[in-house]
């Protein structure tokens, strides 16, 4: 007679992909799909779309000629993000004109900002979307925009508000 052991819990992913190879990629590939805006940054992901994944290969539609060039010129820096992200399973990306469907890019908020709230440039935005990329957690990764975010918009507050103290003399 055999006694089981208890093993320890396997997630359903990786049990498939043991069973299906094929899958490794095609997972990928949708994940990616779904962290884009994390991966390349919220003005990439807006111009852009990333396609199928084959041997390593990834498709990235550019929606128009200038955001092709674009995107080829930090191809070095999108691989670098997506080997920071995913390790070294995208070898290599191929550039494409295509359409890139017009979808909102998610900044981790989940609650509409009150009429009149003061937001963050485009540059504070790039730069926190950049600091948070390299977190693997989307949890955390939320958490950190929202600090970065409150922190970014709190010193520009600070540098905007008046110094309140007119000369002693």
């Amino acid at each position: 007679m055999t006694l089981l052991r208890p093993s320890a819990p396997q997630r359903v992913g990786d049990l498939l992909t043991r069973a299906v190879p094929a899958l490794v990629e095609r997972m990928l590939e949708e994940t990616i799909r779904k962290e884009w805006a994390l991966v390349a940054g919220l003005e990439v992901a807006r111009r852009s779309q990333p396609g199928a994944l084959d041997r390593g290969v990834l498709e990235v539609r550019a929606d128009n000629s200038p955001w092709l060039m674009e995107m080829t010129m930090r191809t070095g820096e999108l691989l670098g993000s997506l080997h920071a992200r995913y390790g070294p399973r995208v070898t290599a990306l191929r550039c494409t004109l295509g359409p890139v469907p017009r979808v909102r890019v998610s900044t981790g908020r989940t609650r509409p900002s009150p009429p009149g709230a003061v937001r963050l440039s485009t540059e504070e935005a790039q730069e926190v979307e950049t600091l948070v990329a390299s977190v693997p957690d989307p949890k955390v990764a939320a958490a950190l925009r929202r600090l970065l975010t409150k922190d970014r918009l709190a010193r520009r507050q600070r540098a905007e508000a008046p110094t309140g103290g007119g000369s002693s003399s």
